[in-house]
């Protein structure tokens, strides 16, 4: 045999082993949460839209259609409890307002369910359920959210909105796979594609071009993570490219490298007052970057930096404790720490690039379907079937 047939021969062979364990992969997921995807699908059948126009945020400086939301770590000064709010890190307000996110987060689970349960069902009643609710955010004039984030996380007496807020939207994730899905299989009219991919257009130039988007993709921690990982799937459904393109790069370039120890910790989220978590949940957004951007001509699960870095080494930094949490050699998180871990997408990703049975199985004995609004809130990823 020469050597160019032999060399043909093996690449058709690993396409194949590929695409065999990605099937099987899939298939496992399916069987595992199958009759809990139709349960919760035929629940949401009954959910009516709810947008954020049904929330009004009175100390927003924005209007109905502007999406608000409050900085997390910030309180009323006990000596001057009129002035300015003061910062306490990893402490939650329970008074800010969380509306506006709250619905968002319902958007992203009822559009998830609804797209799951069509995946193993072909029934298209999901579908129509769903497009009901993707209508009611982006596309109806009475009920639509303006497609930027000029207001989210803001401080009072401080700022009426700042770059970092545009982590909220990262629920906005799911409802754009579904959309991808949609399109795919012929279920999305044409008028619908061009509606929901004008106001993610939209969005992504504001993410790309405004100040708040500019700052927030500079951030050295998971907030510049986050805003990679949106900006990347927000380009693959609108065919931007140049994003795509550029955010690949970045992941290369600056997340991996800046981010990420040579051990496969991450430094910047160790120092917070809630390192476990924040580990997990920057690990979780590095591995979707992955997921998203990688192709038959780009592997960034594969790309390694001049000194070892890279995502399969994050992942195995990071396995042990999620198997044993007991094992953690850092401070506990000051809250939420008995909620984590759950099932993290990075195990399941990095399983899907390359085949790891311990991964598989770690990630199919955690919990699924969590109820902890924190939880929820730091778990963009929570319906599978959506990404595989």
């Amino acid at each position: 045999m020469n050597t160019k047939l032999l060399l043909l021969v093996s690449i058709i062979a690993f396409v194949f082993c590929s695409c065999s364990h990605k099937t099987r992969l899939k298939k496992q997921v399916t069987d595992l949460l199958h009759s809990e995807i139709i349960l919760r699908g035929n629940e949401a059948l009954g959910e009516e839209p709810v947008t954020i126009t049904s929330f009004v945020a009175e100390r927003s400086a924005g209007g109905i259609h502007d999406f608000y939301s409050e900085g997390d770590y910030w309180w009323p000064d006990p000596v001057n409890p009129d002035s300015a709010y003061i910062r306490r890190d990893g402490e939650t307000n329970p008074d800010n307002f969380v509306a506006h996110r709250h619905a968002m987060i319902r958007f992203s689970t009822v559009v998830g369910d609804l797209t799951s349960a069509w995946i193993v069902t072909q029934d298209k009643k999901y579908i129509e359920q769903a497009l009901k609710h993707i209508h009611a955010w982006f596309i109806d004039p009475e009920t639509c959210m303006n497609p930027d984030l000029q207001y989210a996380q803001a401080i009072k007496g401080i700022v009426t909105g700042r770059g970092i807020g545009i982590i909220d939207t990262i629920h906005l994730l799911e409802v754009v796979r579904s959309l991808i899905i949609m399109e795919q299989n012929d279920l999305l009219s044409v008028d619908e594609a061009v509606a929901t991919k004008d106001w993610f257009s939209k969005y992504l130039f504001w993410l790309t071009d405004h100040p708040y988007g500019k700052e927030e993709m500079e951030a050295k921690n998971n907030h510049g993570t986050c805003w990679v990982m949106q900006a990347a799937l927000f380009a693959q459904y609108t065919g931007n490219t140049d994003v795509s393109d550029f955010c690949r790069e970045r992941f290369r370039n600056v997340l991996l490298p800046n981010q990420m120890d040579t051990d496969g910790s991450f430094p910047l989220e160790l120092k917070r007052t809630k390192p476990y978590g924040y580990s997990l949940f920057n690990l979780d957004a590095m591995a979707t970057v992955c997921h998203i951007l990688s192709d038959e001509n780009h592997n960034l699960w594969q790309y390694t930096t001049e000194d070892g870095r890279n995502m399969q080494k994050g992942v195995a930094w990071m396995f042990p404790y999620i198997k044993d949490k007991s094992a953690w050699p850092f401070d506990k998180d000051v809250m939420y720490w008995d909620e984590w871990p759950v099932a993290h997408p990075a195990l399941l990703f990095s399983a899907y690039d390359t085949p790891d049975d311990a991964y598989v199985s770690l990630w199919s004995a955690l919990e699924h379907f969590p109820v902890n609004d924190e939880v929820i809130r730091n778990l963009p990823v929570r319906h599978p079937l959506l990404w595989l």
